[in-house]
């Protein structure tokens, strides 16, 4: 008697052709596996480890084909409410020509593995590991993956908040590459952010980055601030604190913190330590939970 094979899936787990960008890994790991791993959550941040972003927590997208996402972060009343956060696989030929149902929706899209194509407000363009789009809100966008391979990568959505006498943003595309780190000052160069919208731009309501750290690069305090954080780690590993707690954390770890959650890092190496960072940033405080 044959042995019965298992049901076959519409979905590549095809390795990543460039490991420079983690993603999830998808796949279940072996009975033999241990169970425990370093999945938390409380009530100032939770921490969802690499080991635990497997294909039975994905979700199949309205109005995508051939695709599926982890969603690691959303709005959550009591916790982080302002943004979610989605690890996004298209498999060839796949793709979608409405991809996101909310016109308020402002989004980042960071490429982790192949080729897909944008097409954002009437521009094409062909997409690689490490290349960032800004996304609008009300922006007339589609994302097709015409290679051969898998295409991966990292959206994060917000609601654009709007300011009376400031224009909205614009739109934009670009690549890791392509913009220079700016080094913090009095760490001897051993902590930088790509900042891929400038600080002071009051049109963003919100800032994704990339963190970098060099071995032994630290960040000397505890951040306790008002924005909120959803962080993928990118490359590397380090000890990182999280309100009460320093955990050690890895590429393909994602780390979501509400407001005023104390945080701190010690890169400890061998090699670079890389994080995508999400913040809410540049608007007033709501006055009311129930503000519009």
């Amino acid at each position: 008697m044959q042995a019965r094979k298992p049901p076959s899936s519409d979905h590549s787990s095809a390795p990543m052709s460039n490991p420079r960008y983690a993603f999830p890994p998808g796949g279940l790991p072996p009975q033999t596996q241990r169970t425990v791993d370093r999945a938390t959550f409380t009530t100032a941040y939770a921490l969802i480890p690499r080991g635990v972003q497997r294909d039975i927590v994905t979700s199949n997208l309205p109005h995508w084909q051939k695709t599926r996402a982890w969603i690691l972060a959303r709005p959550l009343s009591g916790f982080a409410e302002t943004f979610a956060q989605y690890a996004v696989e298209v498999e060839p030929g796949g793709g979608s020509d409405t991809p996101d149902p909310d016109a308020r929706a402002e989004g980042v899209l960071f490429v982790a593995d192949g080729e897909p194509t944008l097409s954002l407000n009437g521009s094409t363009h062909a997409l690689r590991a490490g290349s960032y789009a800004f996304i609008p809100p009300g922006a007339d966008w589609q994302l097709h993956n015409r290679a051969a391979t898998p295409a991966r990568f990292h959206w994060i959505r917000k609601a654009y908040e709007p300011a009376d006498g400031i224009d909205a943003p614009t739109a934009f595309v670009t690549h890791d590459d392509e913009v220079p780190l700016d080094v913090m000052p009095d760490c001897n160069e051993a902590w930088a952010t790509t900042r891929f919208v400038e600080p002071d731009d009051l049109r963003h309501d919100m800032h994704v980055n990339i963190v970098t750290f060099k071995p032994g690069g630290v960040i000397p305090f505890s951040e306790t601030h008002v924005m909120e954080h959803g962080l993928y780690v990118l490359e590397g590993k380090a000890v990182y604190q999280l309100n009460n707690d320093w955990v050690e954390v890895e590429a393909g770890d994602f780390m979501w913190l509400r407001a005023f959650c104390p945080q701190a890092c010690y890169a400890g190496g061998p090699g670079r330590f890389r994080y995508l960072l999400y913040k809410d940033v540049n608007r007033h405080p709501k006055l009311s939970l129930f503000a519009r």
